[in-house]
């Protein structure tokens, strides 16, 4: 099964839904403005995620609403291109759910549950088993189907906290499935969408003598292989030596900063379209998608085989 990281690029900060918009259209800037828990349910895409959240969790429809935004044109308010809702328990402490929401086709981006352990006894001290089950029971309760899934759970080499990751991936798909990460008391969900390869190169490292598939969204890229003037197979072949991509980059005199603008730009432009549709954006809000994209750029820049993430 293969794993891999998630290739959206800015998470809840600037997710751009291309069929928000008719093609092409240019948007200047984008911004994020406070929305009631009122404003919420009247809200179409608002009232959608409450729905599917109350159906999924029924527990949930005693919480509160207490934050929630919208990001979108700042001079159109219809044109919202994700809402983010956050819900707890009344009283101010315990359970909450974050959610962010495709705020044109009600799509549920990423979730994130937190508390639902007793303090005492927090999410991340439970069996590695006991942990999955909690996660398998969030996403069957959400998307249903989970026997359809096969998982694969990994400690991550996080020094300052115990994480796990969880990558579920759909019987037969191309990689169709839902990327999860546990940290103390919390979970944070996301689905992963189908993505096909355009090469026939993968695993461009590998783990326990196994290929690992992580880093392919990022490192299957045209203009990179282009700058390092090298073929897939070459530049897989280079890594499987223990090189990392900048110190391939860096024997042909190429920057770390050259390879990280190629990558990024091509993660940034790929959040714009959807095959059908295009977005075009002003230079200064493409900078700032590179931006946000930059760390997960250089964990796999500097990433070398058989090492952990």
């Amino acid at each position: 099964m293969k794993k891999r990281l998630i290739g959206g690029i800015v998470a809840a900060a600037i997710l751009i839904p291309t069929a928000a918009f008719a093609a092409p259209v240019v948007i200047d800037m984008l911004t994020r403005a406070p929305m009631t828990s009122e404003q919420v349910k009247l809200d179409e895409a608002g009232k959608a995620t409450l729905e599917k959240l109350y159906r999924a969790i029924p527990e949930t429809k005693s919480f509160e609403i207490i934050n929630a935004s919208y990001l979108g044109d700042p001079n159109d308010s219809t044109k919202k291109v994700q809402l983010s809702i956050v819900l707890q328990e009344k009283g101010g402490t315990g359970k909450k759910i974050t959610l962010h929401t495709n705020g044109i086709t009600d799509e549920i981006q990423d979730l994130t549950q937190e508390n639902w352990e007793p303090k005492e006894k927090p999410l991340i001290t439970l069996p590695d088993q006991e942990i999955k089950g909690k996660v398998d029971q969030l996403i069957d309760q959400l998307y249903g189907n989970i026997k359809d899934y096969e998982v694969a759970m990994e400690q991550m080499d996080n020094p300052n906290e115990k994480t796990f990751i969880l990558n579920y991936t759909k019987k037969g798909s191309e990689g169709e499935g839902y990327q999860v990460f546990v940290q103390g008391n919390t979970i944070s969900l996301s689905p992963v969408a189908p993505t096909p390869s355009n090469s026939e190169v993968e695993g461009y490292f590998s783990r326990d003598g196994k290929p690992d598939y992580y880093a392919d969204n990022f490192i299957n890229d045209e203009k990179l292989f282009a700058l390092l003037k090298m073929s897939p197979t070459e530049l897989k072949e280079e890594l499987a030596k223990g090189k990392s991509v900048v110190e391939v980059a860096a024997s042909k005199n190429i920057s770390k900063q050259q390879v990280i603008d190629v990558i990024a730009r091509t993660q940034a432009e790929g959040q714009l379209q959807d095959g059908k549709n295009k977005v075009t954006i002003s230079d200064d809000l493409l900078k700032q998608m590179m931006k946000a994209v930059e760390p997960k750029v250089v964990q796999v820049i500097e990433h070398k085989t058989e090492t952990q993430w």
